[in-house]
């Protein structure tokens, strides 16, 4: 009888010790994935579907495929390594590149916050009224408190993460349902093309919104924790990493398309005041009550969560390239600052959104031609190198996002860009 019950319970236990210990290499894309569902995303996206109906459906494809690789890229080079982009990056380059590099890193991470505490503040305005400058300095604290998890264990902050990724997930699928989409109209924005200047603005603030470059750093960092975990070959871990990337890239992929779907089908040509978030809300709240709400609890999720990624983000940046650590609660103060500027002079937060994403799109550079260069050479990966089509195919997402932004320097030089779109 004792030999029965011991041979039904133990490979039951034994099956649930197997799933829990894959679900522990699962995570850290999520963590990064909630970068690509950041407010700045809701500001360049429903500008985009507004302003441009279903034109730039590509380009969202385009970025969330350019994202998978990338942050694919990034967590092998935590794996193989046991260190993070910045920290190889110092070993590798001279000192005045290391130190170029964290500079306009910081640079990136101040136009990051912007947009993270923006949308939070703009969330508990349309929820509960609360004034901007207020909402921007609770946004502020809710990060800290998000990142105090962190502090007693990587594994309770991903879920935290991963928790408000699922509100963002739901509230747009939740309104994707109750919009009509034109899917011929939809099918035929995969072609690649723009109208005017103003679009091609406005997509290299999707792909600055998309190929986020605080989380190129941060993956690295997050996946370089995996390889402390018992029993755990590195392809095991890049087999479940490759996962985790696809589960968590595709789902804020499909997130940030139905954004423009929603925009494209409520608000292109029917003359509705979609120019902010406050208007994408109003125009949500004509639809049904539900709809509004569920987009300004994503909004409020989506700014929470962002802020604590993004203050990790910065301090994995001055720790990986200057080897100094500063108090969190100090480096939540120095990134909030710029946000609580601009919310307290008043300047329009939803134009400040997508002028941030560009700015953001300007750091793609310097945060991913590095991780090509390292991923490729095999004294840095060892069995992981990077396939020698990983390289071009990683080469030719580098050299396309800085002739995009090369080409925007040009037109908003010539003040060509000032002519139309946002």
């Amino acid at each position: 009888m004792l030999f029965v019950v011991t041979n039904s319970v133990v490979p039951d236990q034994s099956a649930r010790s197997r799933l829990r210990g894959r679900l522990l290499l699962l995570g850290p894309a999520f963590v990064a994935a909630i970068a690509y569902v950041d407010p700045g995303n809701f500001a360049t996206n429903f500008s985009a579907g507004s302003e441009y109906g279903y034109l730039l459906v590509w380009v969202i494809v385009a970025a969330n495929l350019m994202a998978m690789v990338i942050q694919s890229l990034s967590a092998k080079l935590g794996l193989a390594t046991g260190q993070n982009l910045c920290e190889v990056s110092r070993q590798r380059y001279p000192r005045p590149v290391v130190w170029g590099l964290w500079a306009q890193a910081e640079l990136v991470a101040m136009a990051t916050d912007l947009a993270e505490v923006l949308g939070g503040a703009i969330a508990l305005n349309l929820l509960f009224g609360i004034p901007l400058l207020q909402g921007g300095l609770i946004t502020g604290l809710v990060a800290f408190v998000l990142l105090s998890l962190h502090t007693r264990g990587y594994r309770r902050f991903e879920l935290a993460i991963c928790g408000l990724f699922a509100v963002i997930v739901i509230g747009f699928f939740v309104n994707l349902g109750r919009v009509d989409v034109d899917t011929p109209a939809a099918v035929s924005g995969l072609v690649p093309g723009f109208a005017d200047t103003g679009s091609v603005l406005l997509a290299t603030g999707i792909l600055g919104a998309t190929v986020m470059p605080h989380v190129i750093y941060l993956h690295s960092a997050l996946t370089q924790d995996r390889t402390r975990l018992p029993a755990s070959s590195t392809r095991r871990l890049l087999r479940y990493q490759r996962i985790d990337v696809a589960l968590a890239m595709g789902l804020a992929g499909l997130v940030n398309l139905s954004m423009l779907l929603i925009a494209a089908a409520l608000f292109h040509d029917t003359g509705t005041e979609a120019d902010s978030l406050a208007g994408v809300h109003s125009g949500l709240a004509a639809v049904d009550g539900t709809a509004a709400l569920a987009f300004a609890l994503a909004l409020l999720a989506s700014g929470f969560a962002s802020s604590g990624v993004g203050t990790l983000a910065g301090q994995v940046v001055l720790q990986g390239y200057l080897r100094r650590r500063i108090p969190i609660l100090l480096r939540r103060a120095l990134t909030l600052a710029p946000a609580l500027v601009v919310l307290a002079i008043g300047v329009d937060p939803t134009r400040a959104l997508v002028l941030s994403q560009v700015v953001l799109s300007f750091g793609i550079p310097f945060a991913l031609v590095p991780l090509v260069l390292l991923t490729r050479r095999r004294d840095v990966m060892g069995d992981l190198v990077n396939r020698r089509i990983t390289t071009i195919g990683a080469s030719v997402i580098a050299a396309v996002i800085t002739g995009l932004n090369a080409f925007l320097v040009v037109q908003v030089i010539t003040g060509g860009a000032a002519g139309g779109g946002h």
